[in-house]
């Protein structure tokens, strides 16, 4: 059936995570609905339950939720958990009343599902191309070439498909142009932190001594493990120190157990924080940290939790060179330095000194000027719409 031209724009939005599942993922597709909502669509958005323990209720109407397999960290990460999420998302969307336009989050096994039941439709599709997966598996040592190169065919043929392939940085949009070439569905809307939930206004945590903390997914390509080498460094001439890792992801349990064989004290692991708790526990830091590991291409990476410590007031300490570096530097967003444990241990030292340390008001209105979650999500509706031919 067939929409007529007083009816309001039909979007499904396909994805694995949503809130108030505190994940970039989720805060980012939420933000899109919302902005699709007040433009005077009709959303429908087919997710899964959340995690155990999650606090907090869905912000926007038409949340379908349908159980899938999560890992013992609670996430839906891992090809089984991908495929839980993905076969019954094949007959939800077949089943369902036909949209006007399908909007779908990685993985790129969801993309695929998406693009075959979008040209089995006749629907549009838009992909938001908030990572390159297949670059992530490439740089993984003990990940098989066939599983490199399936990921690189499902991404590719997704990106080629849709009628719009939403990015969120230059360096991504230049990467997807790289891999399928350039052409005009490629639509760079930006990314960001919901700065009405990440805020400098309200108390900080009663936490003994001064903190960093770092909060978000551990693995191989953030390389987190460059804060343990540092701060090991740095603790022995100042013990009062604490790190604080609010994560999850595939080298927490590593790192942990780095930390419990070296003996270093003061590094604390914790589970993950609703948002406005997770800016709490930033506004008393000394800063927020952040990282990229150099060589496995994956430099154009922006990490969100750049933007989560800068929008509650606080400065980061970045480690690795590309684009973070470049954006902490030429921002005035805190301390960049070269991915190695001696700098690195430097830049925290002079974090815990305030040596140049940014004004709280700069790292406030830089945020809400150039990463505002509510302006990208404005961008990526306007482009889903378009492609609804809206």
């Amino acid at each position: 059936m067939s929409r007529r031209p007083t009816d309001p724009p039909r979007v499904v939005v396909a994805t694995r995570v949503f809130t108030p599942e505190p994940v970039a993922a989720a805060f980012r597709q939420e933000a899109l609905v919302r902005a699709l909502e007040k433009a005077g669509c009709e959303v429908s958005v087919l997710t899964t339950r959340p995690p155990r323990g999650t606090v907090g209720k869905d912000r926007v109407h038409g949340v379908s939720r349908f159980p899938v397999k999560r890992d013992h960290q609670q996430q839906v990460r891992g090809y089984v958990s991908y495929m839980s999420f993905d076969v019954p998302l094949a007959l939800r969307l077949l089943l369902r009343r036909r949209p006007d336009v399908i909007v779908a989050e990685p993985p790129p096994t969801t993309g695929i599902v998406a693009t075959v039941l979008g040209v089995l439709r006749r629907v549009p599709t838009v992909f938001y191309a908030a990572d390159i997966w297949s670059d992530a598996s490439e740089s993984v040592d003990s990940v098989p070439r066939a599983v490199v190169a399936g990921v690189r065919l499902m991404e590719t043929t997704t990106w080629r498909r849709a009628a719009k392939v939403l990015t969120i940085s230059t360096g991504v949009d230049d990467r997807v142009a790289a891999l399928i070439g350039r052409r005009s569905s490629l639509t760079m809307v930006g990314n960001g932190i919901d700065t009405d939930t990440f805020t400098v206004d309200g108390p900080a945590p009663e936490e003994a001594g001064p903190y960093f903390v770092y909060g978000g997914t551990v693995s191989e390509w953030q390389g987190a493990d460059i804060f343990v080498e540092a701060f090991a460094r740095l603790r022995a001439e100042r013990p009062e120190a604490r790190l604080l890792f609010f994560s999850e992801g595939s080298g927490k349990e590593d790192l942990a157990a780095m930390v419990e064989r070296q003996g270093i004290e003061g590094i604390e692991f914790r589970g993950r924080l609703a948002p406005a708790e997770m800016s709490r526990m930033l506004r008393g830091a000394v800063a927020g940290l952040s990282s990229i590991t150099p060589g496995l291409g994956y430099e154009f990476a922006l990490p969100t939790k750049i933007y989560a410590a800068t929008a509650s007031g606080t400065p980061v300490v970045h480690a690795g060179e590309g684009a973070a570096f470049e954006r902490i530097r030429d921002g005035g967003l805190g301390w960049a330095s070269e991915y190695d444990p001696e700098q690195v241990a430097d830049a925290m030292r002079a974090a815990l000194d305030g040596e140049d340390r940014p004004p709280t008001e700069h790292l406030r209105e830089w945020t809400l000027e150039h990463a505002s979650l509510q302006g990208a999500a404005a961008r990526a509706a306007a482009a889903v719409m378009e492609a609804a031919g809206c």
